[in-house]
């Protein structure tokens, strides 16, 4: 039994009668969100509806049942819901999920010499309901068929006409995800989601399972028919490809629970939890490899809103540096400049010592900088630069960049 509920049935039986009818009224109040949901259905809101993505590491762990579920809770407090799409793929509980729920009929349209259906969005803005359900946010329309070639256009459209829109992803379509995924799988990943879309959804909840519990799922046959279920564990759904895909949803999930902290810690002026100005400081040379460290120290400065600096150390060999590496750290610290990053140039003979210099004299809280290059008697000799801020940089955060192209 669930440890968190036995507790709350504890506690409830001490309550007296009148606290009981109480609290049961107060569960069965319909929250802040969906009254607000009532008001911006109301003609002349002008409000925008809210997005939720369910979202999970691959197709069968249950994000559009999960989506479903919450239009019964929602349906069941008085809100006015609809389905405005939802594939089932003849999936037994998908299908019962779906019983009681209206559903608007999709738009019918000749393509190739064949009818096909897509979700009729000009027939869900018509009818104004409250929270409409749209699955499978990456799909790609039928050409001619639809507003849009993609259906997250047609989400946004939704949205501006103050319909509060349920969706469901997989973490593969996420376009900054998708070249990767294709790279771990095998695959083409050739529906994407724009990143902007996910990142601006109101609310982002995962749909989990462990690789093996789905695996099971489709070797019972509650994903795929029979004929199909073999290749599909042979392929896409091996373990290894949903353990890399389950680590992207969870990563995703983590940079999203940050922002929201965040973002929270603001509104509600808490500053002493984090220091202020907490900058990224990436450590380059000449070697283009840098350019992959600049966008990695970018990234971090923007999920955490600070500010980012490039900081390049000319040791006495420096001087020695040949044209065409004058010109590569040209080109890097200009490529810096264009994202926003603030250039620093110092002189010294240890450059751990310089960066740490540095990192003390702007406030910064992380390093991003590369695996050492050259020979490994060197760096047991002397120590690497990284390992020598390792000991001296107590309170500064360290990022290793894996170089995938070095060969030691």
């Amino acid at each position: 039994m669930d440890t968190g509920r036995a507790e709350g049935q504890r506690g409830r039986a001490q309550l007296s009668a009148g606290q009981a009818r109480r609290l049961a009224m107060e569960e069965r109040r319909p929250s802040a969100e969906e009254m607000l949901e009532r008001v911006r259905r109301q003609a002349g809101s002008g409000s925008r509806g809210r997005l939720k993505i369910y979202l999970g590491m691959a197709a069968g762990v249950g994000k559009t049942y999960a989506a479903l579920m919450e239009l019964h809770r929602r349906k069941s407090r008085g809100t006015d819901c609809v389905v405005g799409w939802v594939e089932t793929h003849g999936r037994p509980k998908t299908l019962e999920a779906l019983r009681g729920l209206e559903v608007v009929p999709p738009r019918r349209c000749e393509y190739k010499g064949r009818m096909v259906e897509e979700m009729d969005t000009e027939a869900i803005i018509r009818r104004r309901p409250a929270v409409a359900l749209v699955d499978e946010l990456a799909h790609t329309n039928v050409p001619g068929c639809a507003r849009h070639e993609k259906r997250w256009q047609e989400v946004q459209d939704i949205l501006d006409h103050g319909i509060t829109v349920i969706s469901t992803l997989n973490v593969q379509h996420i376009e900054s995800f998708a070249d990767l995924v294709e790279d771990i799988t095998g695959s083409p990943v050739r529906e994407r989601v724009p990143d902007w879309v996910v990142d601006q959804a109101d609310e982002l909840e995962l749909v989990d399972m462990s690789p093996h519990s789905l695996r099971q799922r489709i070797r019972h046959g509650n994903v795929y028919p029979p004929e199909q279920v073999e290749a599909a564990l042979r392929g896409f759904f091996r373990e290894g490809n949903l353990s890399a895909l389950r680590e992207l949803a969870l990563r995703k999930m983590a940079e999203r629970a940050e922002q929201d902290l965040e973002a929270y810690m603001r509104q509600h002026d808490i500053e002493q939890i984090w220091p202020v100005g907490d900058k990224v400081l990436v450590a380059i040379d000449a070697h283009p490899r840098s350019r992959i460290l600049i966008q990695r120290g970018w990234r971090r400065a923007q999920r955490y809103g600070t500010d980012l600096l490039v900081a390049f150390v000319e040791t006495p060999a420096w001087a020695r540096a040949s044209p065409e590496a004058r010109r590569q750290l040209a080109q890097l610290l200009q490529y810096a400049e264009d994202l926003g990053a603030k250039c620093l140039r110092s002189q010294g003979q240890d450059i751990a010592a310089q960066l740490l210099e540095l990192a003390k004299e702007h406030n910064v809280g992380t390093v991003v900088l590369g695996r050492p290059r050259g020979s490994r008697w060197r760096h047991l000799l002397r120590g690497s630069v990284p390992e020598r801020l390792l000991w001296k940089a107590k309170d500064i955060d360290l990022i290793i960049v894996a170089d995938q192209a070095e060969q030691d």
